[in-house]
């Protein structure tokens, strides 16, 4: 089995193919792609690192010899990045998804096609609940170029040419200090200032709820997701914890074992796209075997240790 991780020098991707390289059966090639290699990526025994731009024709040539059966499609541009530089982010975000979807398909006719995909899919929610069938209306253009993957993917899946999936990931915790071009960047920070014993000044209310992911729960999603069967739904709302900044603060606190000084900011738009989260349905995704963060207080564990 020959499997490819794009973005695989960044938070999630670094994660996954640790996981890959060290679990994964059948394994006869395991090739990481990402701009440079600088993280933990660079040191897994075994596998073929191959840094360049995916936006450029002649890498991808020499990438997709000779094809893959699994892809998993992690890398991207942020979505503040995005909006600052909006013709990088096209081709980044949206050009370059679509045309590895093709060369995947071309490839290896019915490869596995594995999308870290948004919940920027959906913008402004007004449903008291969110699930897969919940209308879309990205407020981003870094939501309306998942959504468009999506699409594509969906759309090769319908025709046969790939066995494609998108997960809409939440913000997932705790990125590095580093990663701050993520609108969601202050759900991991307070990670970082509460164990470091620093003030955090939080740019949303203490009430602001929010979804909470870890990376090691994000990991196992894709993972799950890539054998799931030809047939299964093309999108999925993987589980994700509803809880307010608060909540998250005071399991934080227990495990540190001493109180946070944090300040509470008022951000209306930060708090209007990742503070003001409804209830979730992701019994779709959990009836399909991925199960999501146990509770809060495993969740912070995860975060605090870097899975």
């Amino acid at each position: 089995m020959r499997v490819l991780v794009t973005g695989a020098d960044g938070f999630l991707g670094s994660g996954l193919a640790r996981r890959l390289a060290n679990t994964a059966a059948g394994l006869s090639r395991l090739t990481l792609t990402d701009r440079r290699f600088v993280g933990k990526s660079a040191q897994i025994a075994g596998a073929d690192l191959m840094p360049g731009d995916l936006t450029q024709s002649d890498f991808l040539d020499t990438l997709f010899e000779p094809g893959f059966d699994i892809v998993y499609h992690l890398a991207s541009m942020p979505g503040s990045q995005v909006e600052a530089e909006q013709a990088r982010g096209h081709k980044i975000n949206l050009v370059a998804p679509l045309d590895l979807a093709s060369r995947t398909a071309a490839s290896r006719r019915g490869a596995r096609f594995v999308f870290a995909s948004s919940i920027a899919v959906y913008g402004d929610v007004a449903a008291e609940v969110i699930s897969e069938a919940t209308p879309t209306s990205p407020g981003l253009s870094y939501g309306a170029h998942k959504l468009m993957t999506e699409i594509l993917l969906t759309d090769l899946a319908r025709r046969g040419e790939l066995s494609a999936i998108s997960l809409r990931f939440p913000g997932l915790v705790a990125r590095p200090p580093a990663e701050s071009g993520h609108g969601s960047a202050f759900m991991s920070q307070i990670f970082h200032k509460i164990s470091a014993g620093e003030n955090f000044s939080s740019p949303v209310p203490a009430l602001a709820r929010c979804w909470w992911m870890s990376r090691a729960a994000a990991v196992e999603a894709l993972l799950q997701a890539s054998h799931l069967q030809s047939d299964a739904p093309t999108v999925l709302l993987p589980p994700a914890l509803r809880a307010s900044m608060a909540e998250m603060n005071q399991d934080i606190e227990a495990i540190e074992g001493r109180p946070a000084s944090i300040q509470w900011g008022d951000d209306t738009r930060l708090t209007r796209l990742f503070g003001a989260m409804p209830d979730i349905d992701a019994s779709l995704a959990r009836s399909l075997g991925i199960a999501g963060d146990a509770d809060l207080q495993s969740l912070a564990r995860a975060a605090i240790s870097g899975d």
